[in-house]
């Protein structure tokens, strides 16, 4: 409930400026001006603030602000609530019955990946259902697809260390191979993992919706690494595109 008469406008600027960053995955100055209605030089002082505070960064290009880490490690993404599972349900269930794996749906919370909902396949063996599961974003097909989508400086400012924290001899090492394969991900509308999550398990992930870094979800399958080759993931990929054409209307914002 507003309060007329206690509003302390530069603050209100900031958070409704913050807002926008929730909807859009990149913000000029000018934008943010006209936005809010505020002078370019008002618009300027404000990003700045946010920038010392982490809340947005502006990347190499000088151009315009993206998301910063603080801000992105505090907000909740969209899709997290019953509505938005029940509208992946169908696409889950359609996934697994054409790859034959178990699939599960991803968003990122930060710098790590909440693994939403999943189908479990009914072969002999088979990865068991993980929905509910935390993992650091790079040790995963899924969550490093998303992390691809983001400025190299956000990525940068997510993981401040050079060294990142092995979960099994396949995960990747150090920040910069990190950089590297996001690199050649953001190429393609897949990535894939070999045994860098768990042992034994290889994955491979695909975009499923979403037009900024709040509401980007994937759905990724899990295989038992025998039957994990990179063809066999490439073929699972281009099922579950299949799968993820069916998607419906999203759940209304709430």
């Amino acid at each position: 409930m507003s309060s007329p008469g206690y509003t302390i406008e530069s603050l209100d600027t900031g958070l409704r400026l913050l807002l926008l960053f929730l909807e859009q995955d990149s913000i000029s100055v000018s934008q943010a001006a006209k936005e809010l209605n505020v002078a370019r030089s008002t618009a300027h002082r404000v990003l700045s603030t946010l920038q010392d505070r982490g809340m947005v960064s502006l990347p190499a290009s000088g151009r315009r602000y993206v998301a910063g880490p603080a801000l992105v490690e505090i907000a909740r993404p969209r899709l997290v609530d019953p509505d938005a599972r029940r509208w992946v349900r169908p696409v889950l269930e359609d996934a697994v019955t054409r790859t034959g794996e178990t699939v599960h749906s991803v968003v990122l919370l930060g710098s790590q990946i909440l693994v939403l909902d999943g189908r479990e396949s009914d072969q002999s063996i088979r990865v068991g259902l993980r929905a509910g599961m935390v993992r650091p974003a790079y040790a995963t097909s899924a969550g490093k697809l998303l992390l691809s989508r983001f400025d190299p400086d956000l990525i940068m400012a997510l993981y401040p260390r050079e060294e990142l924290l092995r979960l099994t001899p396949g995960t990747v090492q150090t920040r910069t191979a990190l950089m590297q394969q996001l690199a050649e991900i953001s190429t393609f509308d897949y990535a894939l993992s070999h045994e860098e999550s768990e042992r034994g398990i290889n994955a491979v992930a695909v975009l499923l919706a979403g037009t900024s870094w709040r509401d980007r979800i994937a759905i990724m399958a899990s295989v038992p690494a025998e039957r994990g080759s990179d063809a066999e993931l490439r073929d699972i990929a281009e099922k579950l595109k299949q799968s993820a054409a069916l998607l419906g209307p999203p759940p209304p914002a709430r």
